[in-house]
């Protein structure tokens, strides 16, 4: 685990993922915004994988609850900010190939904007 870091990095969230977030049940809301926070000081969250086929240092938060299983695919790995790229029901075992293209994309974008503002 990670040393905790005492001021929070903010978080950004790409595309509509904060409205897709919002679409999640009440409880998976809540595990995902105390997960959130845990990576925003610098700890690992509870349940997670990398997900080094989107982009180096991306990683999925895991959760769930009665209505399924959840995903919040985000890159804290910069040092400002945590970004989110995703967030989605998963209905299958396997991650679609919808939801890996459209975290790629963004994290492809997110990556040629901060060499813009260089």
């Amino acid at each position: 685990m990670n040393k905790p870091i005492d001021e929070p990095k903010p978080i950004e969230f790409r595309g509509n993922s904060l409205s897709d977030l919002r679409t999640f049940p009440v409880l998976a809301r809540r595990e995902t915004g105390f997960q959130l926070h845990l990576v925003q000081h610098g700890i690992e969250p509870d349940h997670w994988k990398p997900m080094n086929t989107i982009g180096q240092g991306v990683r999925e938060i895991r959760i769930w609850d009665e209505s399924g299983a959840f995903r919040v695919i985000y890159v804290a790995k910069f040092a400002n900010t945590v970004y989110v790229l995703h967030c989605f029901q998963k209905k299958t075992a396997k991650t679609s190939k919808e939801d890996i293209k459209l975290a790629e994309k963004r994290y492809r974008d997110l990556l040629q904007e901060l060499r813009l503002a260089k």
